[in-house]
């Protein structure tokens, strides 16, 4: 039995990733945007992908105070000794809020084609949020969003995605009265779409971004503790309500 991977191997003198030897031929020429495109792909990114790809994670690494981040500052908190659990547990809180937009978006784009209006009356009818539009803080226009889109008109890598996610916002104003902006979870899965990534790999991405920011985070913590101060201030204002039996 033989068990079969295209990506790496190693054995006593040499690591090889994607048929290339690691040391010789990646390392010091290579970016990890441009890796993290070729192991995915399979090939290596043009130019012009390499900046719309490195712009797209470098839009997702923080976002701020968000509940990622605190469940990684919290969790260093009470386990100091593991970083890895702290980035963990930024990471696990990334869903249907914060962070999986981006492939929440990069798939309802993919399921509506182009009857993008039908698609719009149906989700208003449900009552269902549309992924990729509305922010809670970025109430007119997410500032990532127009420069993904410039980037990637200058690269010449503004494709059917993005595009689509145009006239789906269009759409929505046209068909509520209400304008919400293109948020930038949103452009962000468009953009990695147009690159050529499947959508059930892109909240995977997004995660790769934001693991720097963690870390960032982790950094600020371990000088400038706040989960401590954070973990007091709840304990001080919470309540205790007993249950009332029968």
């Amino acid at each position: 039995m033989s068990f079969r991977t295209g990506i790496g191997t190693s054995d006593a003198d040499s690591i090889t990733l994607m048929g290339r030897d690691l040391a010789s031929e990646l390392m010091g020429k290579v970016t990890l945007t441009e890796l993290a495109f070729l192991v995915v792909q399979g090939r290596m990114p043009s130019p012009e992908q390499t900046r719309l790809f490195d712009a797209v994670l470098v839009s997702l690494a923080d976002h701020g105070l968000t509940p990622t981040v605190l469940a990684a500052r919290l969790t260093y908190t009470g386990a100091p000794e593991s970083i890895q659990g702290a980035v963990a547990a930024g990471l696990l809180g990334a869903g249907s809020v914060f962070l999986g937009v981006v492939e929440d978006t990069a798939r309802f784009l993919d399921e509506i084609g182009d009857d993008v209006n039908g698609a719009v009356a149906r989700e208003i009818e449900a009552g269902r949020r549309i992924p990729g539009l509305g922010h809670p803080i970025h109430k007119v226009q997410d500032p990532r969003t127009p420069r993904i889109y410039a980037i990637a008109e200058e690269t010449g890598q503004l494709g059917p995605h993005l595009r689509r996610l145009t006239e789906l916002s269009e759409a929505h104003t046209k068909q509520t009265g209400r304008e919400l902006p293109i948020n930038g979870a949103g452009v962000a899965g468009a953009a990695l779409a147009d690159l050529g990534f499947p959508a059930a790999l892109l909240r995977g991405f997004a995660l790769l971004a934001r693991t720097a920011g963690l870390l960032g985070h982790l950094a600020e913590e371990m000088e400038h503790p706040l989960g401590m101060p954070l973990y007091r201030e709840v304990d001080e204002r919470a309540k205790y309500d007993p249950p009332t039996g029968e």
